[in-house]
């Protein structure tokens, strides 16, 4: 219980005395989460929308495997990653394995399922309330489901942050493409995971405190987000046609 409480203080001491290492990692992680979340959200929101309104052979089956590749593991896309990267890989003259570059490919190709499949159903249930009147307004089906997205941009930021929040606690991917290097790929998670196995018990407890504040406010702002769109709707609905 001494060696806990001791390792809690220190890491509060970290945190409040604004320890340089601890920052330039939270600062890192932050970073690469934000990037790849903005390349995601691009893929993400565009590939939603059009499977929302897309009909051809096999939507059914695309649209499973999109909601399959919702519990993709980490470790497989960054397995898949690094092979592309790799010097023997296709793409290896890039030179970007071990680099932010890569963890940002790596965690965007982990949060563009998520994207992709909480728009197609906030597309599908909106086309449902008002898609009829688009159509009649002249608008084609992709602009009619990339108008309503527009529309319900507070539904979009939540699951904005609902991926952002996946891939800042995002290890396996990063730890394999990154290779956790000091100063240069090493994020909250990694340097948990490397602090925690190395007995620094106050930087790794300091860094998972850190992070449980990120989480914590990614859920009270998408908790926000919910009740703006929850209070909006009854004004909607009262506004005369």
């Amino acid at each position: 219980m001494n060696a806990f409480s001791d390792s809690f203080s220190v890491a509060l001491g970290l945190i409040t005395q604004a320890d340089a290492t601890l920052w330039q990692i939270v600062a890192l992680s932050l970073r690469v989460s934000a990037t790849a979340c903005a390349l995601g959200a691009g893929f993400g929101l565009l590939l939603g929308a059009w499977l929302a309104v897309a009909r051809f052979p096999g939507h059914a089956a695309v649209v499973g495997v999109l909601n399959t590749l919702l519990a993709l593991p980490s470790v497989v896309v960054g397995l898949v990653v690094y092979l592309l990267l790799s010097r023997s890989g296709p793409l290896g003259s890039w030179g970007i394995l071990f680099t932010p570059t890569a963890m940002v490919i790596a965690q965007s190709i982990l949060v563009v399922p998520l994207i992709a499949a909480l728009a197609r159903q906030l597309v599908a249930d909106a086309l449902r309330e008002g898609g009829d009147e688009l159509a009649a307004m002249g608008a084609g089906k992709l602009l009619s489901a990339l108008l309503l997205l527009a529309h319900a941009r507070l539904a979009v930021g939540t699951v904005l942050l609902t991926a952002f929040g996946r891939a800042v606690a995002e290890v396996g991917a990063v730890m394999i493409v990154g290779g956790n290097i000091a100063g240069v790929t090493r994020v909250m998670t990694t340097a948990i995971a490397l602090e925690t196995s190395k007995g620094d018990l106050p930087l790794a407890l300091a860094l998972g405190l850190v992070l449980l504040g990120v989480v914590a406010v990614i859920n009270l702002a998408a908790g926000l987000l919910q009740r703006r769109g929850a209070a909006a709707l009854p004004v909607a609905a009262g506004a005369p046609a």
